[in-house]
């Protein structure tokens, strides 16, 4: 059965998802470490060590690449989707978040420490450094280069 996801777009899809959410985890699991404290909700937030959608994406574009070829118009459009959306991770959900705080200490300031009276605070850790988007990428790399060669070795 594994043998027939081997080179194929399931083989993708897997490497893809399979990043993403091993990205997760780790990131549940540094955060834990850094912080000695557990939240469960880090599991479905944005933002932290490493980038999740970086790796994600990246694992997807790698397999691409190792399945078509690196040379193929498929690996090329992955490829072209993987950078687009780590810029958008460093760049522009990042200045969103810097842009969160700063209207959450004006209101703070305004409202004298009850946000709630204008329906909570604004989320803040939207995007990632440019180190988390190149730790996850990195990830995503890994796994899918990893799952590559388990599939092949299947």
């Amino acid at each position: 059965m594994i043998t027939n996801i081997a080179n194929t777009g399931y083989e993708a899809l897997a490497a893809g998802l399979l990043a993403a959410f091993s990205a997760q985890i780790l990131k549940f699991i540094i955060f834990t470490l850094k912080t000695k404290k557990i939240n469960f909700k880090i599991f479905s937030t944005t933002g932290g060590m490493p980038s999740s959608h970086s790796a994600g994406v990246m694992s997807l574009s790698m397999a691409t690449g190792l399945i078509s070829g690196f040379d193929s118009m498929v690996f090329a459009v992955a490829f072209g989707y993987a950078l687009i959306t780590m810029y958008d991770a460093a760049g522009l959900r990042r200045a969103a978040g810097k842009t969160a705080a700063c209207l959450n200490r004006m209101m703070d300031d305004f409202y004298k420490h009850d946000v709630q009276a204008i329906g909570g605070k604004l989320k803040e850790l939207l995007g990632h450094t440019p180190l988390e988007v190149i730790a996850g990428a990195f990830f995503g790399i890994g796994i899918a280069y990893w799952l590559h060669f388990i599939f092949l070795g299947a």
